[in-house]
């Protein structure tokens, strides 16, 4: 058997990369019955049934050390989190989706700022005073002038990551511009509803000169929090953290308790207030088992 990673899935055929090359895998029937699906990320065995040709199938599947759900990938390392200043306006509510799905899974999160060239009225300043308040690395980024680039590479440099954002943000443009081998598929944004057009159509893993592996995945315009609980999304605001001392510990989910450490700290400035609005919306977002798609 040959040990590879899972770097493409599609139509039910899965592309997996070992010391040997590329191999075209179909997955064996157990998984179907187990209910199990690959992943792209996952670390697989295969048996090879056509060596001439490449072919093989799944054996095995290693335990995940990460598994996301939009884009589903598995075992990775961080998560670059692409908005752009404008073109289109950010949506901070789907940030911070973004954030708590990454914190969930523990991932090391950069905040990825693209179109910095556009920023005519501060707005990149006013991100980055709320994401950096929050403790979150934020690096703004334009093609056009190359700045920062270089800060991306090294952000990239030895990890699986995944580019995770809404469409027409700059992902697909931005990863051209880390490596020039690359020739991704990019799309403008749509004058009318101010939107980008879906240029990645799967997730994949690709290989960057830096050492990298990169998941380029399809936008999106709303992501759900099936998955977390009221009591729970708390743990995913990190910056929570340093004032959760509130009289009613855990219990305490900062909405309507008395004397709550978290409220104060959101009145006074230490916590973004911005965020903690963003808090209070996806918590009863939670409680009303809301679905957006």
């Amino acid at each position: 058997m040959i040990n590879g990673k899972i770097i493409k899935g599609i139509g039910g055929f899965y592309y997996v990369d070992t010391e040997n090359g590329l191999y075209e895998c179909r997955a064996r029937g157990i998984f179907r019955k187990e209910k199990i699906t690959p992943l792209v990320g996952d670390r697989v065995g295969i048996s090879v049934v056509d060596e001439e040709n490449k072919k093989g199938v799944v054996e095995e599947i290693d335990k995940r050390d990460t598994e996301l759900v939009r884009p589903p990938i598995a075992n990775v390392d961080k998560a670059l989190i692409v908005f752009a200043i404008k073109n289109p306006k950010p949506n901070l509510s789907l940030l911070d989706r973004f954030i708590v799905l990454a914190e969930k899974e523990n991932l090391e999160i950069v905040i990825v700022l693209t179109k910095a060239d556009l920023d005519d009225d501060n707005t990149l300043d006013e991100l980055k005073s709320v994401y950096e308040l929050s403790g979150y690395k934020v690096i703004p980024v334009s093609n056009k002038t190359k700045l920062n680039i270089d800060k991306i590479r090294e952000e990239l440099s030895g990890n699986v990551v995944v580019f995770a954002g809404p469409s027409g943000v700059g992902k697909s443009s931005l990863l051209n511009e880390i490596d020039s081998n690359f020739k991704l598929q990019t799309g403008e944004v749509s004058d009318k509803i101010k939107r980008g057009k879906h240029t990645t159509r799967h997730a994949e893993l690709l290989k960057l000169d830096c050492g990298a592996m990169v998941a380029d995945t399809p936008g999106f315009s709303s992501l759900t929090l099936d998955d977390i609980s009221e009591t729970e999304l708390k743990d995913y605001f990190i910056e929570f953290d340093e004032f959760d001392n509130c009289r009613f510990g855990s219990r305490c989910v900062h909405e309507n308790e008395p004397s709550c450490a978290i409220k104060e700290a959101a009145q006074n400035g230490k916590i973004s207030k911005q965020r903690y609005d963003s808090y209070i919306q996806l918590l009863n977002e939670i409680r009303q088992g809301k679905r957006r798609y």
